[in-house]
């Protein structure tokens, strides 16, 4: 895992294409080779046993673990999410007095939406000002990926 570590730290400052191949080239052969410790150890060990239990474990998020391998953009793990949501599980307790639990869903929304501002670098405020002109506007449901805040972040 540290090699697949220092492999993403040399490509973080690539654009996604160029990223996405230094990631088959360099880490697609360790978690080849990783995959096969997993399923060689598996049946060496007894389910049950705590160590059983891991390899499970891994080997049913193993899917997940892979997936930067297809896409340049997305990150090896969810550390940068966890960052960027702590001050929200941390303020948790001001959910409790949404009053209703609509109220605590569409908070979780927003404050989803504005965290997602901030990891796609669009300022918050003035991606929902102009969500909401183009809701209000007429803009097409059927398009609204077109008003994801990623996609808001490549306009600007």
């Amino acid at each position: 895992m540290g090699e697949l570590y220092r492999i993403e730290a040399e490509l973080r400052g690539l654009d996604p294409e160029a990223r996405l191949a230094g990631r088959q080239e360099r880490s697609a052969p360790l978690i080849t080779d990783m995959q096969a410790w997993l399923h060689h150890h598996r049946a060496c060990v007894s389910a049950k046993s705590p160590l059983g239990e891991a390899l499970a474990y891994i080997a049913k998020y193993w899917d997940g673990l892979c997936l930067f391998l297809t896409d340049g953009r997305i990150e090896i793990d969810n550390n940068s999410v966890e960052r960027t949501i702590r001050p929200i599980t941390l303020n948790r307790k001001n959910a409790l007095f949404a009053g209703h639990d609509a109220g605590a869903e569409n908070w979780a929304a927003i404050a989803s939406l504005i965290e997602t501002c901030k990891l796609n670098s669009a300022d918050p405020q003035a991606y929902l000002t102009a969500t909401l002109t183009a809701i209000v506007n007429g803009h097409k449901q059927n398009r609204i990926n077109e008003l994801l805040p990623w996609k808001y972040a490549d306009k600007v």
